[in-house]
């Protein structure tokens, strides 16, 4: 099939492609890397007027760091992302995450902004952004506003985006240097959704949990941030930890759902064992029975 005709824009600055947004009334739609975009318009799933291509914003590109911690702009594409220094040194569960998202090719060209801002349930860059704490930047003509990740997704594909507003980057809080990094997801094949997946970082001192944060994707309508594992970790000491009862609480803020991939219970049992396994490996507890 072809797409729905549809008007392209393509500006040279955020504020160009702000404006273009504001005067559309909800009627254009953003072309960040496309890996998703694409298809959905040539089964016309999705009928824009407006198409706003935002490929040559040079201000959406690049990672750097600041006093809140490492920004990445919108339209950073996953390869270069994946392979960048700074997020190697200080966001290595980030990079581990970034590892699993579809294919080589398609990192060439889906960028990190345009998979957070999509919200796609399964996905790994959404889950990773709830799961560090991630602060999300958006803009339109009326200024500028900050989000965090964890409040930013609604629903499949709902977001707190407004119809005129951008994501330009996303900022990372810093964690400690020696951080533990948690990823695990099973898929049919490599580069598919996840059925069931979970991200997180953990930091022990002397023993014990000082910071915890993790979520999970593929397990309901939205990333899901596991407050009640989270809320069980911080202040406790190592040595005390069970695997097995901390991924029950884990799977206990979940929201699987059947579908033509998984059933709910599929889903809720894998969960529990796949983040049992994490927190054993990376907590380096025993095996109980």
């Amino acid at each position: 099939m072809k797409p729905a005709p549809f008007d392209y824009e393509r500006p040279a600055s955020i504020a160009e492609a702000c404006r273009i947004l504001s005067e559309a009334g909800g009627g254009a739609t953003v072309l960040a890397g496309g890996q998703t975009l694409m298809p959905l318009l040539n089964l016309r799933m999705s009928q824009p007027f407006i198409l706003v291509d935002i490929g040559r914003i040079a201000a959406l590109q690049g990672v750097s760091r600041g006093g809140d911690g490492t920004r990445i702009g919108a339209m950073t594409r996953q390869a270069d992302a994946l392979a960048d220094p700074l997020l190697a040194a200080h966001l290595p569960a980030l990079v581990t995450a970034l590892g699993h998202v579809g294919h080589h090719q398609t990192r060439n060209r889906g960028t990190v902004g345009g998979s957070v801002a999509l919200g796609e349930p399964a996905a790994e860059m959404p889950a990773a952004a709830v799961a560090l704490g991630a602060m999300l930047e958006l803009t339109s003509v009326r200024g500028t506003r900050k989000v965090p990740a964890d409040g930013f997704y609604i629903g499949p594909y709902m977001t707190a985006l407004e119809p005129d507003e951008l994501l330009t980057a996303v900022t990372y809080p810093d964690w400690p240097e020696g951080h533990l990094v948690l990823f695990r997801e099973v898929a049919r094949r490599p580069g598919d959704f996840a059925l069931v997946g979970m991200v997180g970082a953990a930091v022990v001192e002397e023993g014990i949990v000082t910071r915890a944060g993790l979520a999970w994707f593929g397990m309901g309508p939205t990333p899901i941030r596991m407050r009640q594992l989270e809320a069980a970790l911080v202040g406790a000491a190592l040595a005390g930890l069970d695997a097995h009862a901390l991924a029950a609480l884990g799977v206990a803020d979940s929201a699987p759902f059947d579908d033509h991939h998984a059933s709910a219970e599929y889903r809720r049992t894998v969960g529990r064992r796949i983040l049992a396994r994490s927190l054993r490996e990376a907590f380096a507890l025993k095996e109980t029975a």
